[in-house]
């Protein structure tokens, strides 16, 4: 666990929702309607904030706009995009999250705006909104709800001037969205979006079309190498952005050795290579977590390709059973007849919070192009 300062645990939920922000969107409302009892407000979240959870600090700040905002929706609405502070500076063009301690605000709007009456007031609150921070989770509601209205409206979103609200049209279709609620389009239902946000000048909202992409490529691979293909044809985006985002959308396919991927990144499955000289360090038979297992091997070409070279472990799960993770070690352009020497370390982080080790045989493999070559084995205890 990360600590701070003080030697105590980092808590994310503090550092995202506090008393300090609290305050501060308090008087931002205060200056937009001075009927706004901005330390009742106050005193009302904090009696509570300190024993919720992340997103039940999001619900108990939105419950609390409630008591405090007029109680028409239409009033409210116009209170709340008043008290949002300055868009984010649009001189950046990626990584631009924007603040969580405005997400609330998207809360408030499902809460209180989720109406085929206020369906219009609300699509321009979150517009807004998510000029300052993603209401990618906030806009899944109202497609699920009024699927027809909001893809029409998120249609026109596309050629906005903001890159957040383009962003959004991308990012709030997602099939796969982390950390929010499944949504009930089609995968080709978003490809029409998808299709004037590729040749963005906007890496934020590339970034995101090819995170869109490769969801997608869990559900339908062939899907997505076939419209990345068209995208190529087409030559709307640079060459090379064209290729980041193909790379991007293709990893997961990669991963799993998807012959068309590869052939569409360059890589040939079946490469004409020989591996030679796998092995583990002496520590290899019983690894703890927090050790480091470190392995070298031997790649000889016998034609010039390129090649990706990756790893996979098989780790034992609690059922006993074992599951591949795939890794990455380095891309290749070798020349026939040579040899390259290949060396990696692989930490076993210990105290991870999102994987737990098993203690078992596990089995290390080489992938290179998808492909499967030598394997060891190895313990953890």
């Amino acid at each position: 666990m990360a600590r701070n300062e003080n030697g105590k645990g980092f808590s994310l939920k503090d550092h995202l929702f506090n008393r300090d922000k609290i305050i501060s969107i308090g008087k931002l409302f205060k200056k937009a309607d001075d009927a706004f009892d901005d330390k009742k407000f106050v005193a009302e979240v904090m009696k509570s904030l300190s024993a919720l959870e992340l997103k039940q600090r999001i619900v108990c700040i939105a419950k609390a706009l409630e008591t405090q905002l007029p109680s028409d929706f239409t009033n409210a609405a116009q209170v709340l995009v008043a008290a949002l502070p300055k868009p984010l500076d649009l001189d950046k063009t990626d990584n631009d999250f924007g603040d969580f301690i405005y997400a609330p605000y998207g809360e408030y709007v499902v809460r209180n705006g989720l109406s085929k009456k206020h369906l219009k007031k609300s699509l321009r609150a979150l517009q807004e909104i998510t000029q300052r921070f993603s209401m990618e989770d906030a806009i899944r509601y109202f497609l699920n709800t009024y699927e027809e209205e909001t893809m029409r409206e998120l249609q026109k979103w596309t050629s906005h001037k903001n890159y957040h609200v383009r962003r959004l049209t991308s990012e709030g279709t997602r099939p796969l969205l982390p950390w929010s609620g499944r949504i009930g389009l089609t995968i080709e239902d978003a490809l029409p979006i998808l299709d004037e946000l590729y040749f963005d000048r906007s890496r934020y909202v590339t970034r995101s079309v090819a995170n869109h992409m490769n969801d997608v490529a869990k559900i339908n691979p062939e899907l997505v190498v076939v419209t990345l293909k068209r995208w190529q044809k087409e030559g709307k985006q640079s060459s090379k952005e064209m290729d980041w985002i193909v790379g991007h959308s293709l990893r997961t396919l990669v991963k799993q050795g998807d012959k068309s991927a590869l052939a569409l990144l360059g890589y040939h499955h079946k490469p004409e290579i020989t591996v030679q000289d796998f092995s583990f360090d002496a520590n290899a038979k019983k690894i703890a977590p927090g050790d480091t297992l470190e392995f070298s091997f031997d790649i000889l070409a016998r034609k010039n390709e390129l090649l990706m070279v990756d790893y996979s472990i098989d780790f034992v799960k609690a059922n006993g059973k074992s599951a591949a993770k795939v890794y990455k070690i380095k891309k290749l352009s070798v020349n026939k007849g040579d040899t390259y020497r290949i060396q990696k370390k692989h930490l076993f982080v210990k105290d991870a919070t999102t994987f737990t080790f098993y203690p078992g045989t596990h089995t290390l493999s080489l992938q290179i192009n998808g492909k499967k070559f030598d394997s060891r084995v190895f313990f953890i205890v």
